[in-house]
């Protein structure tokens, strides 16, 4: 692997390591050989909920990650950490080992990796901005105003997900928003449940953790509540989430659900859709083919028809294909 640094300098890296990102982990690594010096380094990146717990100490990552997550971008922790030549051969042997297990591989792999994962170096911070494509905002209103209720289900973080939501106008200027805040338990989820029913007509953010808890203990309460809401937007969701929200919405409802998506993350989604829309595009052609594979797949649709950055599901009355 060759680099170019801005001086025109090219340098030369061997790579010894991969590790692929996966939603479970969120985050991706790679281990490389300097081969004009010999040095080993790990670089990592990932989502600033995990790399906060695997970068040195520092008292400014969280505040930054908020500010770059207010301003509406995807934000990514960078970090490093140098090892020494018998460091990384005891490594491999431990990672070589884990990979040829016949009982729980992919558990003992993690854990050879994660042995690397501590006290790394904070590098930066990266910020980027997934821009609305065209006609996103007349989109969700005409569906707004055919009485089609619009649930965005995302990965991103609380700050992201509400900046997009805003931005798109799901949220409509002059609508409260209510954020359901982080709970653990049973007792946490019926306090914040009773807070949340004494509010009307406001949408309602809340994340993956504090679903997982509420549709655990109060599932019936929570589906009532979350239906009355004109928008609801959930961040840190799961792609299994995002399946059993769409199931849950036929189950309470009644009524036909359609999920919308364009990559590897949405697929479950859509397959348990009345009707699965794949989005298609130039740069997100290679997660189309995520999506063709899902038996659900009823409709594929240029990139710009309806999309706002995140898988999206909606509940209500489906118009025909050809309206």
């Amino acid at each position: 692997m060759q680099l170019r640094t801005p001086g025109d300098q090219i340098l030369n890296f061997t790579i010894l390591q991969i590790f692929p990102f996966t939603y479970e982990s969120k985050r991706m690594g790679i281990i490389v050989r300097d081969e004009s010096t010999g040095e080993i380094t790990f670089y990592m990146k990932g989502a600033d909920v995990v790399m906060a717990g695997i970068v040195q100490y520092n008292d400014w990552l969280e505040e930054e990650c908020g500010n770059m997550a207010r301003e509406g971008l995807r934000v990514l922790v960078v970090a490093k950490k140098s090892l020494a030549e018998e460091q990384y051969q005891d490594f491999e042997a431990r990672y070589v080992q884990a990979k040829l297990s016949v009982h729980d591989r992919s558990l003992k792999v993690a854990t050879v990796i994660e042995s690397l994962e501590m006290e790394m170096e904070l590098l930066c911070l990266t910020g980027v901005e997934d821009q609305l494509q065209a006609d996103v905002r007349p989109t969700l209103e005409t569906l707004r105003n055919a009485g089609i209720k619009v649930w965005m289900l995302t990965g991103d973080k609380l700050e992201t997900a509400t900046c997009t939501a805003k931005n798109a106008h799901l949220v409509t200027r002059n609508q409260d928003i209510h954020v359901f805040r982080l709970v653990t338990n049973r007792g946490e989820a019926h306090l914040e449940l009773n807070a949340f029913r004494r509010k009307h007509d406001c949408a309602l953010v809340i994340s993956g953790d504090s679903l997982e808890v509420c549709l655990k203990y109060y599932e019936y309460e929570f589906m009532e509540l979350a239906c009355q809401c004109p928008a609801v937007v959930c961040c840190r969701c799961a792609p299994t989430q995002k399946a059993q929200i769409v199931r849950l919405l036929q189950e309470r409802t009644g009524k036909l659900t359609c999920a919308v998506g364009d990559g590897g993350n949405d697929v479950s989604m859509i397959q348990e859709s009345d009707c699965g829309v794949g989005v298609e595009g130039k740069v997100r052609e290679n997660r189309l083919r995520w999506l063709q594979t899902s038996p659900s797949l009823n409709l594929s649709i240029l990139a710009g028809c309806l999309w706002c950055t995140a898988g999206t599901a909606t509940s209500g009355q489906l118009p025909s294909a050809s309206s």
